[in-house]
């Protein structure tokens, strides 16, 4: 396997689950329904904290200096988004950050960072959506920026994990670790829309 291979596996398998969380209704979720501007900034402010700590906690110890500075960059640029949104966190923390949390290993905290890549990208997506819904292109801009350096990072991560990984058990650390990532944001996102009572599955 590879970490197109792995990709495409963790795609295939949680296709459901990341079109939902690619959908308007994940900014929902992450508001609680209060879809104002300055909530959706709370919001995605909390999100950029997450990543910010988990991944500096990780780089802090890392023992693979390559893999170290992959996570220090990573909540580098977290920190950075989150000082440019110039916005109080919302006082909640994803839940996929508290799985992220709990990884342990160089090989499975790089496939949980890709999965988190995955899972990001759509968020900023969306958030890119809503403020130009809102007539707000300079904040859609910078939301669109936001997810053009996540999937820049995802191609770092990928390069690293096709070095570090070196045998199948390996790749399958690093799919368990994605899934575990992904299945833990939809979780949220699934629960969090039932108790607002709304449907989270499509209506067609």
């Amino acid at each position: 396997m590879d970490t197109a291979a792995l990709i495409d596996d963790v795609t295939d398998d949680k296709q459901t689950e990341l079109s939902r969380l690619g959908s308007s209704k994940t900014l929902y979720a992450d508001t609680r329904g209060e879809m104002d501007e300055a909530t959706v900034f709370a919001a995605a402010a909390a999100r950029e904290a997450a990543a910010s700590e988990t991944f500096a906690a990780w780089a802090d110890d890392e023992p693979d200096d390559t893999a170290a500075a992959l996570f220090a960059d990573a909540a580098e640029a977290a920190e950075n988004r989150l000082v440019s949104l110039d916005a109080d966190p919302a006082d909640w923390t994803p839940a996929m950050h508290d799985t992220l949390d709990d990884i342990d290993g160089t090989v499975a905290r790089l496939g949980g960072l890709l999965a988190w890549t995955l899972v990001d990208k759509k968020i900023k997506e969306q958030l890119t959506g809503f403020f130009t819904g809102q007539a707000d292109p300079q904040t859609a801009s910078t939301f669109r920026s936001a997810g053009s350096d996540v999937v820049d990072l995802r191609e770092e991560t990928s390069d690293l994990l096709d070095t570090v990984c070196e045998g199948e058990d390996d790749w399958e650390r690093a799919r368990d670790a994605a899934i575990a990532v992904v299945e833990a944001a939809y979780d949220e996102f699934f629960e969090t829309l039932e108790n607002l009572g709304v449907n989270p599955k499509p209506i067609c």
